[in-house]
């Protein structure tokens, strides 16, 4: 007959990703003719559990390289952008969670960038996902079927084998 133990652990109890795409407007100072190029940098985060949901709050800086006055100048804009995201994680038991790991699946970047009129319209896609570390327990069988021995016992070792 076998006895059952319990091991308490640390373990991934609850985890989830999720795709952002984020829509936003930018006025530089002139009247833009040409986007050049633009790039995602410094980006920055952390997630914390509110109302059985993971909430990630971060930023990023988003530089904008354009040309202007008819695309004899150019100019580049750096804009800081925060976020407020929301990523559900079912939990059976959420008072078991100790830890919250938050990671950038998909780093934040620009998928479009376009000039209208006297604005850059950016549309910036992120993808984040979510870990919650918590307590654990599994439950192994134990055979008590072995025999003792003590360090002094004379124990042959079959080199052969």
């Amino acid at each position: 007959m076998a006895n059952y133990k319990e091991i308490v652990t640390k373990a991934i109890i609850g985890k989830g990703k999720k795709h952002f795409t984020t829509t936003s407007t930018v006025t530089p100072e002139v009247n833009p003719t040409t986007i050049l190029g633009c790039w995602v940098i410094n980006h920055t985060f952390s997630g914390h559990s509110e109302n059985n949901s993971i909430v990630i709050e971060g930023s990023y800086d988003v530089n904008i390289w354009y040309s202007y006055d008819n695309n004899t100048k150019t100019s580049v804009i750096v804009k800081t952008f925060s976020y407020d995201d929301e990523l559900n994680i079912k939990l059976k038991n959420p008072s078991n969670a100790s830890d919250i790991i938050v990671r950038a699946l998909t780093a934040p970047n620009v998928s479009k960038a376009e000039a209208v009129g006297t604005t850059v319209n950016l549309k910036v896609e992120k993808e984040m996902g979510a870990e919650i570390v918590g307590d654990a327990k599994v439950r192994v069988s134990v055979e008590e079927d072995y025999d003792d021995y003590d360090e002094d016992d004379n124990i042959e070792i079959n080199e052969d084998y």
